[in-house]
């Protein structure tokens, strides 16, 4: 089992899923319990932003890996290691 060790200065971008969805949490906790100054509202507000992201670029990685998968002869499967930016329109 992982433990999630997100800290203040790690940057959003380099955040497993799990830590950057655990931050985000978090982030949207403090800003429903309200109280804080309009800077603080407005920071929490800007990494919550940055945090869901995050979140929904890992999420559309990880939908093209599995859009990815070919069936090779015989009938197993192959992933094919894809990015947003390289990937192929399947049929």
């Amino acid at each position: 089992m992982t433990e999630t060790t997100e800290q203040p200065e790690t940057p959003i971008d380099q955040l497993s899923f799990d830590d950057a969805l655990a931050a985000l949490q978090r982030t949207v906790a403090e800003l429903e319990a309200g109280g804080q100054p309009l800077e603080r509202s407005l920071a929490l507000y800007e990494r919550g932003v940055a945090l869901h992201e995050r979140c929904a670029k890992l999420l559309a990685e990880a939908e093209l890996k599995v859009q990815q998968l070919v069936t090779r002869a015989g009938g197993a499967l192959e992933t094919i290691d894809v990015s947003p930016e390289t990937a192929r329109e399947t049929e």
